[in-house]
């Protein structure tokens, strides 16, 4: 219960706070937040590569990755390769889809998920109206494929 209430306290102290700033403070506080979550998308991108040894290891990690893209796109897997998973575009505003590529290189290969969401860009790559729900989406997502692959293909392989 007091936490709860330490809670309740705490974003009430930073509601009146954000009531008593300026046009330019929230101005400054709004582009440090949307640069903070850029950086969150980037480094979300990077963590969604990952890479596989051989073609057995691969062939599981792409159709886990089929699964993965089925289960969390806002659209429907459209076309699907040994090297695509292409989703169809999203209709409505924040809702994300996602694609994946499947580059080989040696004996493995490198498997990429992507992301792409309707609403979250205005225009020159301004904030648009669903900007914070889909980088909530498109993080959470990107950042759990990897998790999501390796727990399956080490469960696979007992």
């Amino acid at each position: 219960m007091r936490t709860i209430i330490a809670a309740a306290l705490a974003a009430s102290a930073a509601f009146a706070l954000a009531g008593c700033m300026s046009s330019a403070e929230k101005d400054a506080q709004r582009e440090l937040d949307f640069n903070r979550t850029e950086d969150a998308l980037e480094a979300a991108q990077r963590a969604a590569t990952v890479s596989c040894r051989d073609a057995s290891q691969c062939d599981k990690a792409w159709a886990l990755t089929r699964d993965y893209i089925a289960q969390r796109s806002a659209t429907s897997i459209v076309a699907t390769n040994s090297e695509t998973i292409d989703t169809d575009v999203p209709g409505g505003s924040g809702k994300a889809a996602f694609s994946a590529t499947r580059v080989p290189h040696g004996g493995g290969a490198t498997i990429t998920l992507y992301a792409q969401c309707r609403g979250m860009y205005g225009p020159n790559r301004a904030m648009g109206a669903d900007y914070d729900d889909c980088a909530r989406k498109i993080v959470a997502t990107q950042n759990g494929f990897p998790r999501f692959l390796s727990e399956r293909i080490a469960a696979g392989s007992k």
